[in-house]
Order: C-alpha cells, then structure tokens, then sequence
C-alpha cells in the first residue's frame, strides 16, 4: 500500500473499529463476505475493503493506543460507514444478511428525500453502516 502524502488529504488508509469481543466481530465480518487480510491475528482483524482497510481492534487496546478512554456506540450515533450497492433491492438484501451475521436493522429501506433508497444496520457493537442505491 502507498503511503498518503504528508497532511490530511483525500486519502484514507485504514479504518479502525474498537470492538468488545473481537473474535464475534471478526466472525460477523467475515459473515457479510468480507476475507480476512494475512495479517491479521489474534490481536487484531484486517479486511480490505478495495483499496482501505477495515481493521478490528479491541476497544481497550485502541483506547490505551490512543492514549485515551474506551467510548461506546450502544446508545448513541454519531458516524456511519456506507456502502452504495448496485441495485434497490441490494440494499433489503444487505440488511437481512447483516442480521443473519448478528447485527441489528437500525432503519428499514426507505426513500431519503434526495433520492434513492437506504437502510441502516448496526454491527455487533453498534457501528452504523448505511446501504444506498441512487440511480
């Protein structure tokens, strides 16, 4: 992987989630179809997730690398991942896999005011992700 020029600029790297139970995310993940990086092990999860990586690290660990105090996404939102899929009915489809993986529908497939149609789960702990088709 290349490494980002010096300064914020478009490029993201890595995306990394402070999980509680690493191997139960590690296994929803992978349940949603993504494949583990060789990287990975027993400390940490990589996916890659064309071009980024998707990284799986307990909370703990990533608050203590940070510096910092474990945070929680059981009660509120204040982020979404999001994925555009190919077709309106990908995004039903998506959803219903996630639950079957363990995670939890936030927002049934609907119609946003811009157009095109979303629906939000939730991992299990707690990251949103939303599903979008526009066409």
């Amino acid at each position: 992987m290349k490494p980002a020029p010096i300064g914020l600029g478009p490029a993201i790297s890595f995306i990394t989630l402070g999980v509680v139970d690493l191997a139960r995310s590690r296994a929803f993940y992978e349940a949603m179809g993504l494949e583990v990086h060789p990287r990975s092990s027993s400390l940490v999860a990589f996916f890659d997730v064309g071009g980024q990586i998707l990284a799986l690290f307990p909370r703990e660990s990533l608050a203590e690398d940070a510096s910092s105090t474990p945070g929680s996404t059981e009660t509120t939102i204040s982020m979404s991942l999001s994925q555009n899929v190919a077709s309106e009915s990908d995004v039903g489809s998506l959803l219903e896999r996630a639950v079957d993986a363990g995670g939890t529908v936030l927002r049934e497939p609907s119609a946003p005011p811009w157009g095109g149609i979303r629906g939000y789960f939730a991992d299990p702990d707690g990251f949103a992700w939303e599903v979008f088709w526009n066409p």
